[in-house]
């Protein structure tokens, strides 16, 4: 039981997967489905974080990537609004490859934000994380990540769509609702942005 409540623990904290993730980077590539399978199958919540806070990285600045993560995230948000217990994701996804030398460089620019978001994420209003509020939470994700592709024509524009599918994700791992608010109210700033620049292309 203890080692199952570290395992929980270990999964939840966003520090310790991105340690993760940055020790997989020092390989010259990576694959999607190396990240996914050093997240774990079962991750919904980081699996909609990590991609995000990837995306929000210097690495977001690559033409292209934006999109890419923008799909995956989708395809994981469309999986908790029907209702799925396992991820999964298209070959021809899970085998696109990133610079891992890219990638841990971002990392490390993010680091010590994710130090200070395990000190403050915490299990609380949990109702707000479960059916039906889940499915809403993954509707929304999904309209977000709708808005990337669009906004790739401006540079680092797609970082506030991402920060808020970031928070939604780490809400959901932590069972945090007060989180979920919180991105629920970013998201709704995201939509406004986005119409008031897309208008003014």
């Amino acid at each position: 039981m203890k080692s199952k409540a570290n395992a929980d623990e270990r999964q939840q904290n966003l520090g310790g997967l991105l340690r993760d993730i940055k020790a997989l980077a020092r390989e010259s590539e990576l694959s999607i489905h190396n990240i996914r399978e050093t997240v774990g199958k079962r991750s919904f919540g980081p699996f909609l974080t990590i991609p995000a806070i990837i995306e929000m990285s210097p690495i977001g600045g690559i033409p292209g990537l934006p999109s890419v993560i923008a799909i995956v995230i989708s395809f994981i948000a469309i999986q908790i609004l029907f209702g799925r217990t396992h991820i999964w994701l298209p070959d021809w996804l899970e085998k696109r490859k990133i610079s891992g030398r890219k990638l841990e460089r971002g990392i490390e620019k993010i680091e010590p934000a994710s130090q200070w978001i395990d000190k403050v994420v915490r299990p609380r209003m949990s109702w707000a994380t479960k059916p039906p509020f889940l499915q809403r939470l993954a509707a929304l994700s999904i309209a977000l990540c709708a808005t990337v592709p669009p906004l790739e024509l401006i540079p680092f524009a797609s970082t506030l769509p991402m920060a808020a599918v970031a928070l939604i994700g780490l809400s959901l791992a932590a069972r945090d609702g007060l989180l979920a608010c919180l991105a629920l109210l970013l998201a709704t700033g995201t939509g406004y942005a986005v119409f008031r620049t897309l208008s003014e292309l």
